[in-house]
């Protein structure tokens, strides 16, 4: 008769650290593979230990992988980098880091440790920001958003005609990555109130941003770049009246805003700023005017708020709260057909690239490869290099 077969040597410890590491808690790991809450708190006690299969269970819950289970200490895991948070909300502090956030900070400054090894591996560097473009916060944005417009080879024709065919936001990130900027698009962002974050680190600044309309996303893009220019990083979140307590902040929306509404072509559609802001503004005369410059009526408004067309009371109390209600229910349908579109969407034009030239030229393996893009069916490589190449 054959002898039952034991469980491997798991350390009870690390079981329990691997599960408090992710913030769960014992009745969730329980109920993910099917066993009591006191049996997986046994197991953590050193009485008895999971199977095989119920191990990689949890590890694949815990994120973490299955051979630290053994391990008699638990791994140095490096915090990420101190990025100032400017999420804020009405009556609270500073929301608290989750560790699904902080992960997703570390996932960013990952990528961007990647893409600089990608270079490495291909012999490059990655392309200088021209030094004209950087500044500080005496400058006033306007002026830097005129020079920044230069650069990045973007006519206000162009603006137009790209927010036209909904593609703002794509071709605003393709000019930033043109200029030696990392980009990546994430959809759970939004759950953290996050719009954005800047890394802004020289070489190769990194901007991640939420998946909100195409207009949006030029704006929250185009702030994130004024980040850059001052040398700040920054997590920004969705907008309250107590956001003009972090100057940074204000400078960043004011550059963004500049950028896409040049106050010499507000004032051809407008007139001369009035001298008392008007006490509010009508909704089809400002749609009207969001479509001339390819943005949405909430960017819109606040320019003309900024330039002293609009009282700020009436955006701030009035029309914010509509503006914010109209975004919270926006979803894109729909998704990109082919899965290598879907990621190279994900994670840009740059990076993708930089893999699928690292892989095409022999200097990494498949295996590397998938490494890099963060998947496990190798049989993908194809498909994302198709969705480079565009073959």
């Amino acid at each position: 008769m054959n002898a039952p077969l034991k469980s491997p040597p798991y350390n009870p410890r690390m079981l329990r650290w691997a599960r408090e590491w992710r913030g769960r808690s014992i009745e969730e790991a329980a109920a993910k593979i099917g066993k009591s809450a006191e049996t997986v708190a046994q197991w953590e006690r050193s009485d008895g230990a999971p199977t095989v299969s119920q191990a990689r269970k949890l590890a694949d819950y815990y994120e973490r992988p299955s051979l630290e289970f053994f391990l008699s200490e638990p791994p140095e895991i490096q915090a990420p980098k101190a990025i100032p948070d400017f999420r804020t909300h009405v009556g609270a502090v500073v929301p608290e880091r989750s560790r699904e956030f902080q992960e997703v900070l570390q996932w960013c400054e990952a990528q961007r440790v990647n893409a600089l090894d990608l270079y490495e591996q291909l012999g490059a560097q990655p392309l200088a920001i021209p030094e004209g473009l950087f500044s500080t916060l005496n400058t006033p944005p306007s002026r830097v958003a005129d020079v920044a417009r230069q650069a990045l080879s973007f006519s206000f024709k162009e603006q137009v005609a790209a927010s036209q065919r909904d593609a703002l936001g794509n071709e605003i990130r393709a000019r930033l990555e043109r200029v030696g900027i990392l980009t990546l698009r994430l959809t759970s962002l939004k759950q953290f109130r996050v719009r954005g974050i800047c890394i802004a680190d020289l070489p190769l600044p990194t901007i991640a941003y939420s998946n909100e309309a195409p207009v949006a996303q030029a704006f929250t893009l185009l702030h994130e770049f004024g980040h850059i220019l001052v040398h700040e990083s920054g997590i920004t979140g969705f907008r309250y009246s107590d956001y003009e307590s972090h100057p940074i902040e204000r400078w960043c929306d004011r550059f963004a805003a500049s950028f896409l509404m040049p106050d010499a072509e507000v004032a051809l559609q407008l007139g001369g700023v009035p001298p008392t802001p008007a006490a509010d503004f009508a909704d089809p005369e400002l749609e009207q005017l969001a479509r001339t410059f390819g943005v949405s009526s909430h960017a819109m408004l606040i320019r003309l708020v900024h330039l002293g067309y609009v009282a700020a009371s009436y955006y701030w109390d009035v029309k914010k709260p509509v503006f914010d209600t109209e975004e919270a229910k926006y979803k894109r349908f729909g998704r990109t057909k082919y899965y290598g579109a879907r990621y190279k969407a994900s994670l840009g034009d740059l990076y993708t690239g930089l893999v699928v030239a690292a892989w095409t030229s022999g200097r990494i393996t498949n295996h590397n490869a998938a490494e890099y893009m963060g998947i496990k069916n190798l049989a993908h490589l194809n498909d994302i290099r198709r969705a480079v190449l565009g073959t």
